[in-house]
């Protein structure tokens, strides 16, 4: 009888759910991030090609 009892107390512990929750929450802001890292990059180089090929006048005219 002892082992059915600690059978039941093991399906009904939930402590470890909230860990899942962490870790399932976790997984999807990086993923999120990467997504985003993947469409600004593209964008981000170009900005940098475009300043990089700017003059910088040190002279009135």
């Amino acid at each position: 009888m002892k082992l059915f009892k600690l059978a039941n107390t093991f399906r009904n512990d939930e402590s470890g759910a909230v860990t899942v929750d962490w870790v399932v929450l976790t997984a999807a802001i990086v993923g999120l991030g990467i997504a985003v890292y993947g469409v600004v990059s593209g964008g981000i180089q170009d900005i940098d090609n475009q300043l990089t090929g700017q003059a910088i006048s040190t002279s009135f005219e």
